[in-house]
């Protein structure tokens, strides 16, 4: 099975074009793949195929075999994949996920996508939308305790669940123990991505990613989306802001059409064949 290295910020994923690859039972091959001892090393698997109503499909999968309805990261190295391996002609194009059919606008430099800007769809923000079990409309600042520390959360869908919670000292924060407590609280029944927080100014935050089925990665596109939306609903942001992320930077704006841009890098690493 022929196999393509790609990450987003060092969020990284395994592809496999099923346009031409059959692939029969994917979350064995996502926790095969994944392996970082054993096998190729990722935060997961995403495939690659035809779609009735976009120019393509992804169907994303963690590191631990579960589905995924979105990935910020993984899309815009969807969209460099299929352009770089003619898959379709850029720049503009369309991705089905699951969560509904994506357009982006890939950056190009002598034939190279160097960047993706994604229409990420307006962001969710009904309690029953994330879902969460808190007894309100929708989670907005909201205190609750998790494994014996009080934190102020927002709850925020793109697709996929998101808590973002600000604190001051995102050093301080040990993610390991964090991150864990937030996923798989009964709060969640869903399980949820975990974001930490710290806002910097008024346009720029630092954040630290605790991913439901992968676990701490170095940048994680829909987080950084919620966040964005999160500090503007709070008051502690602009509308647009620099995420800095463990893995490098990107460009989030939630504009007036209510919609959220993401812009960002997107990298192919290697490519290789797998011994199914």
């Amino acid at each position: 099975m022929r196999f393509t290295k790609m990450h987003g910020l060092g969020n990284d994923y395994v592809y496999v074009d099923v346009f031409t690859t059959r692939v029969v039972e994917p979350p064995k091959l996502a926790r095969a793949v994944s392996d970082r001892h054993t096998g190729i090393g990722s935060d997961g698997l995403i495939l690659i195929g035809p779609s009735t109503n976009a120019d393509m499909r992804m169907e994303m999968y963690n590191a631990e075999g579960s589905r995924g309805e979105m990935c910020g990261n993984g899309i815009r190295c969807v969209a460099k994949y299929a352009v770089e391996h003619d898959l379709a002609k850029g720049p503009r194009l369309t991705i089905e996920t699951d969560v509904g059919v994506k357009t982006v606008e890939c950056a190009m430099d002598h034939g190279k996508v160097t960047s993706v800007r994604v229409d990420m769809g307006a962001p969710l923000l009904e309690a029953r939308s994330i879902p969460t079990t808190i007894a309100a409309a929708r989670v907005i600042d909201h205190p609750v305790n998790i494994g014996g520390v009080e934190y102020r959360i927002t709850c925020v869908s793109m697709g996929n669940p998101h808590v973002v919670a600000f604190v001051r000292e995102l050093h301080k924060v040990d993610l390991v123990e964090a991150g864990p407590r937030f996923e798989g609280s009964a709060l969640f029944p869903s399980k949820v991505n975990a974001h930490f927080a710290r806002v910097d100014d008024r346009a720029h935050v630092t954040v630290r990613h605790w991913e439901r089925g992968s676990g701490a990665t170095r940048a994680c596109g829909s987080g950084a989306c919620a966040v964005c939306v999160a500090g503007a609903l709070t008051g502690r942001t602009e509308r647009r802001i620099t995420a800095f992320l463990p893995g490098g930077e990107l460009d989030i704006e939630w504009a007036g059409n209510d919609h959220v841009y993401m812009t960002g890098p997107a990298v192919e690493v290697f490519s290789g064949d797998w011994p199914e």
